[in-house]
C-alpha cells in the first residue's frame, strides 16, 4: 500500500526501483526482528555487569558479595543470549544497534529495576523455567513494547520500521510463548515469507495492481459516478485498486479475508469513514463479479 501510494507515474512507466524498495522493506522487518531481541540479550548483559561491579567494590556488604544471580541467570534469557542460530544473524545483518546507541539499553534495564514486575520476580532466589518465561515474557509485553524512548528511536532509525513494529512483537511474544528447553536453535531465526509463493504474492499483487491502473481506475469510477473524485482520499483510491486486483487475480484468496483485510488497513490508515466507503464499493462489485462469472475462486469456502 505504501509503496504504491507514493508511486509517482503511470502503468507504463519503469517501476523496477519501487519494486526493488517494496522487497527492501519487507527483509529489513527481519532486522527489526533481530534488533528487538538483540536488545533482550544487551539488557541481560547490562545487568551481569551490574552485579559484577557491585562484586568489586572495596567495601561491599555481604549482600552486594552474594547478590540475587536470579535475572542474570534467567533460563530463556540465556537460551536466548546462547543461541548460535541468533548469533550467525547478528553477524550476518550486521545488527550492532545497542553497541552504538547504549542509552536505550540503560533506560529499558532502569525501567525493568523499578518494575513490580521485577520486585516480585527477585522475591525469591530460585525459580522455574515456567516462571523465568513468563517473567522474560512480560518484560517484553509491559516494559519493552511499550516504552515511548524506544518507539522514537525506531521511528527515527527506520523509515518502514514503525509500521512494522506491532507485528514483529506480535511475532516475538508468540515465540517466547512456545520456547521450550528442549527448542532447537533455529527456533527463533524463523523464515520471513512462509514459502516462495509467499514472496511471490507481494510482488504479483504490486505489479498487477501498477500495469492495470487505468483499467481498475475505470471500475471504480462506474461505482462512485455520485461522488466528487476530488473528495475521495487517494489512500482509498490505492487500496480499492489493491483490493478489486486481489479479488480479480488471486483465486486461492476467500473473498470474505481480501474485503476485511483491506477495511482493516483503512481503519488504522485513512480516514474514519473510509472504511464505510470502500466497503460499499467492494460489496457492489463483488455482487456484480458473481453475476458476471469473473470470480474464479478455488478450494473450499473461498466466496
Amino acid at each position: 500500500m505504501q509503496v504504491l501510494y507514493a508511486f509517482n507515474g503511470t502503468e507504463s512507466d519503469d517501476f523496477s526501483k519501487d519494486q526493488k524498495f517494496l522487497l527492501y522493506s519487507i527483509d529489513n522487518m527481519y532486522n527489526l526482528y533481530l534488533t528487538m531481541f538483540s536488545l533482550i540479550i544487551e539488557v541481560g548483559k547490562r545487568s551481569k555487569s551490574q552485579l559484577e561491579t557491585i562484586q568489586k567494590k572495596h567495601l561491599a556488604t555481604p549482600e552486594e558479595k552474594n547478590p540475587n544471580k536470579k535475572f542474570v541467570n534467567n533460563q530463556v534469557l540465556q537460551l536466548i543470549t546462547n543461541n548460535e542460530a541468533l548469533k550467525s544473524e547478528f553477524e550476518a545483518k550486521n545488527i550492532n544497534n545497542w553497541q552504538l546507541d547504549n542509552e536505550y539499553v540503560e533506560i529499558i534495564y532502569k525501567d525493568i529495576l523499578a518494575s513490580d514486575l521485577y520486585k516480585e520476580y527477585m522475591s525469591t532466589k530460585t525459580s522455574t523455567f515456567k516462571e523465568d518465561k513468563n517473567f522474560i515474557l512480560d518484560v517484553f509485553k509491559e516494559i519493552i513494547a511499550p516504552n515511548d524512548k524506544l518507539y522514537d528511536y525506531i521511528e527515527d532509525k527506520n523509515l518502514t520500521w514503525l509500521d512494522d513494529l506491532p507485528t514483529v512483537n506480535t511475532a516475538i511474544l508468540k515465540l517466547l510463548r512456545k520456547i521450550k528447553e528442549t527448542s532447537d536453535d533455529r527456533f527463533l531465526t524463523p523464515k520471513l515469507y512462509k514459502d516462495i509463493e509467499d514472496k511471490q504474492y507481494a510482488i504479483n499483487l504490486f505489479k498487477k495492481t501498477l500495469l492495470n491502473q487505468s483499467k481498475l481506475s475505470e471500475e471504480i469510477a462506474g461505482k462512485t459516478k455520485n461522488w466528487d473524485t476530488e473528495r475521495i482520499a487517494s489512500l482509498d483510491l490505492v487500496l480499492l485498486k489493491m483490493a478489486i486486483c486481489e479479488l480479480t487475480n488471486f483465486p486461492s484468496i476467500p473473498t470474505k479475508v481480501t474485503i476485511n483485510e483491506y477495511l482493516e488497513i483503512s481503519k488504522e490508515y485513512s480516514t474514519p469513514k473510509s472504511s464505510i466507503f470502500i466497503n460499499g464499493i467492494l460489496d457492489k462489485l463483488l455482487k456484480e463479479y458473481q453475476e458476471d462469472g469473473k470470480l474464479n475462486k478455488v478450494g473450499r469456502g473461498l466466496m
